[in-house]
C-alpha cells in the first residue's frame, strides 16, 4: 500500500535516531470500541513494568478518546518540555506514560481534529518525546483501521516493530471487525503477536459458577484464531474490579493479584515477552 510506504529518509532517520534505545514496540488494536484495549494496554504496561529492571513506556495515540491518563492515575498531569525534548509522565521509575490527554486543558475537552493534524501529532510524539533507554514501548491505539493506524505504522516501519496484539470480546459482532484488522494487519506487513479474548466468561465470586456474558455464538476468538492461523494469547475472564481499579488509576495485577483474570493476564503477558524475546534473537541472527 502506498499510503505504508517508508516515511521520507530524512525523516525516517531522525526517527530511527530517537527511538534506537527502543529494544520491542508493541502495538494495540481492537476492531471495535469498547472491547478493553486501553485497559489491556494500560495492564501490559503495568504488568512488565512489575520487573523493575525493565523500563517501560506507554504511548497513547488514541487522540479522540484519550483513556490511558484516567488507567494510570496520571489525570491532570502536564507535560515537561527540556533540552532533549518531551518529557513522559512516570507513573514509577520505570514506567513512563505520554497521551493528548496530557495537552488538553480539561479531560471533557473534545479533540475535534482532522487526519493530518492527528497524523502531526502521532509523529511529533515519536520523534520529540525523550524516552531514553526503553525495554518495551507499549502503543495504545484507536478502535479500527483509520489514519492513526496508517501513520503508527508508516513512521514505526523507520524503527522496528515486534507486532500487534489485537483485542476482542467473544461474540460475532466483536469478531467481524477483528477479522477486518487482521487483514489490514497483513496487508502492512505488520506482525501479529495473537489475539486476546477480553471479557470472556464471568466467574461468580459466591457460587463459582461461570456465565457468558457475551456468548460465543460463532466459536468466539478460538474457532476465529484457528480459520485465520493466528494465535490465540489467551482468554481474560470479566472481573467488576477491573473497572474499579481503571477508574481509581490503580493498577488491578497489584490490587487483586489472585483474581483469574490476573492469572490470565500474567498468562499472557508472559507470551508476548517470549514473542519479542524470540524475535529479537531471530533478527540478531539475520544481522
Amino acid at each position: 500500500m502506498a499510503e505504508a510506504a517508508g516515511a521520507p529518509e530524512a525523516e525516517a532517520a531522525e526517527l530511527r535516531a530517537r527511538l534506537r534505545a527502543v529494544r520491542h514496540t508493541v502495538l494495540v488494536l481492537s476492531g471495535k470500541g469498547g472491547v478493553g484495549k486501553s485497559t489491556f494496554s494500560a495492564l501490559l504496561a503495568h504488568g512488565l513494568a512489575a520487573d523493575e529492571t525493565k523500563q517501560v513506556a506507554l504511548l497513547d495515540i488514541d487522540i479522540c478518546g484519550p483513556s490511558i491518563p484516567k488507567m494510570m492515575g496520571l489525570e491532570g498531569e502536564q507535560v515537561h518540555q527540556s533540552g532533549s525534548g518531551w518529557s513522559p509522565v512516570y507513573v514509577e521509575e520505570n514506567l513512563g506514560v505520554m497521551s493528548v490527554g496530557f495537552l488538553l486543558s480539561s479531560p471533557d475537552d473534545a479533540v475535534i481534529w482532522r487526519g493530518p493534524k492527528k497524523n502531526g501529532l502521532i509523529k511529533q510524539f515519536l520523534r520529540d518525546v525523550d524516552w531514553g533507554e526503553v525495554d518495551y514501548l507499549i502503543v495504545d491505539t484507536p478502535p479500527g483501521t483509520s489514519d492513526e493506524h496508517l501513520s503508527i505504522v508508516q513512521y514505526l516501519s523507520a524503527t522496528h516493530i515486534d507486532g500487534a496484539v489485537i483485542v476482542t470480546t467473544p461474540q460475532e459482532v466483536s469478531l467481524q471487525d477483528v477479522r477486518k484488522e487482521i487483514n489490514f494487519c497483513r496487508k502492512v506487513k505488520l506482525p501479529i503477536i495473537g489475539v486476546v479474548e477480553n471479557m470472556s466468561g464471568f466467574v461468580c465470586p459466591k457460587c463459582k459458577n461461570e456465565s457468558q456474558i457475551f456468548p460465543p455464538t460463532t466459536g468466539g476468538a478460538e474457532k476465529m484464531c484457528q480459520n485465520l492461523n493466528v494465535s490465540l494469547l489467551g482468554k481474560v475472564p470479566l472481573d467488576p474490579q477491573i473497572g474499579k481499579s481503571c477508574d481509581r488509576g490503580q493498577s488491578f495485577l497489584a490490587e487483586a493479584p489472585e483474581s483469574p483474570a490476573t492469572l490470565s493476564y500474567r498468562n499472557i503477558i508472559q507470551r508476548i515477552q517470549e514473542y519479542c524475546e524470540q524475535r529479537h534473537l531471530q533478527e540478531e541472527k539475520i544481522m
